[in-house]
């Protein structure tokens, strides 16, 4: 049998339960008004269900299938039957968790999860970001053959918001609907007036037991305008530093990530980095008093120190320093033919130690974003980082910045 007639089949049954439960519920097919009964349809669907063929299939003979569905689909798209098997029922998608690996050990973007697991760790994940300067949007779509005019899988969506004091890189799982407020929001970006100092914030903690950062305001609205699952909070996982430019003369940018979330040890051999394994839906109920949280990040998160200050125990990316061409009297960087404008904004990132007195650079490049078009960039990351970090990292060198340049 194949995929097709049997999710054909699957939904006939689904269809004759729905159905069924529906003339129940409404008391279709009763004799009269005042002996109708009412039942949940989704009671019954659920009942039905275990009572199918699908249900009573042993777990052996349906782990077998699945994989094979796996194995018969090794790029994205078209990965959608292995999305499709995992929104079947509770049993099929935790099955589907087991079978498809994560990708530090595939390389595959499955499922929306996968943009908050660290990357691949013996090779680039190839994407590219493309910019809609009307709207101040920008829109991260994961390359399917190395080009970054292919008709991509796209992944996040990001929304600039300029405040007063600072500017807002909203980040969402949703293209068309980029806000705070939506049940798809994974996340923001706030910089400071200057453009110098970034924090990037995640919807989840990074670890388990992390509890909501706290806020100077808070601003109460309206129960029925707010959804009971808007994220309860933002975390913050990393901070992004470009060093000031007191000397007035152009050049490359000084880059340094302090990634709060991820421990120095995750690049060492057989170093661990967090990988969350599913989004945590929060609720309005855990916080009764409080609707709805707008945070407003602390003066502390701006004010950190120089840049050659490290925090000990956490991972420190830094700009890998480019060469000065003398024929093409301009700097230059290595980033194997996936970059072709030359702009300020091309950079790569390698991980950085302090040993004493010296600082080490490791040679493999982590991160790597540059300019191929008017409004089209690569960005390529590896682990220990995540595609949403790598997004928010990348958004940074967008941002004006003042005292940079």
């Amino acid at each position: 049998m194949s995929i097709k007639s049997m999710f054909q089949d699957l939904k006939g049954e689904l269809g004759s339960i729905s159905r069924r439960g529906f003339d129940m519920k409404f008391g279709y097919g009763m004799r009269s008004r005042s002996q109708r009964v009412v039942q949940d349809s989704s009671v019954a669907l659920v009942d039905a269900f275990k009572q199918s063929c699908w249900a009573n299939m042993p777990p052996e003979l349906l782990r077998d299938v699945l994989m094979r569905i796996e194995a018969s689909e090794s790029s994205w798209p078209p990965r959608k039957n292995v999305v499709a098997c995992a929104g079947v029922c509770r049993n099929w998608r935790e099955i589907m968790k087991e079978i498809v690996k994560i990708p530090e050990i595939s390389g595959k973007l499955t499922f929306p999860i996968s943009l908050k697991q660290p990357g691949p760790r013996d090779t680039l994940l190839q994407c590219y970001i493309k910019r809609n300067r009307s709207n101040q949007t920008y829109y991260l779509c994961l390359s399917l053959n190395g080009a970054s005019n292919d008709n991509g899988k796209f992944l996040l969506a990001a929304r600039k918001c300029r405040r007063a004091t600072c500017t807002d890189y909203i980040i969402s799982l949703n293209r068309d609907s980029v806000s705070k407020g939506s049940s798809t929001y994974v996340g923001k970006l706030r910089a400071n007036i200057l453009g110098t100092k970034f924090t990037i914030y995640d919807a989840q903690p990074p670890h388990p037991g992390v509890g909501v950062s706290k806020c100077r305001s808070i601003r109460l609205v309206n129960m029925k305008q707010v959804s009971p699952t808007v994220p309860a909070g933002n975390h913050p996982v990393a901070h992004i530093s470009y060093e000031l430019n007191v000397l007035g003369s152009r050049g490359p940018r000084r880059i340094q990530c302090v990634m709060d979330a991820i421990p120095s040890s995750a690049i060492e051999p057989g170093g661990v980095a967090p990988t969350p394994t599913e989004f945590q839906r929060s609720s309005l109920d855990t916080f009764p008093s409080l609707p709805f949280f707008r945070s407003k990040s602390n003066r502390s998160d701006y004010e950190s120190g120089p840049l050659s200050v490290q925090r000990e125990g956490m991972l420190v990316l830094k700009n890998k320093a480019p060469r000065w061409h003398e024929q093409l009297q301009c700097w230059c960087l290595n980033f194997n033919g996936r970059v072709t404008v030359a702009s300020v904004k091309n950079f790569q990132l390698v991980a950085s130690q302090e040993n004493g007195s010296t600082s080490q650079e490791h040679e493999n490049v982590i991160l790597q974003f540059g300019k191929v078009g008017k409004d089209v960039f690569t960005m390529d990351y590896q682990y220990p980082i995540s595609a949403f970090q790598a997004f928010a990292i990348c958004l940074s060198s967008f941002d004006t910045k003042i005292a940079c340049e």
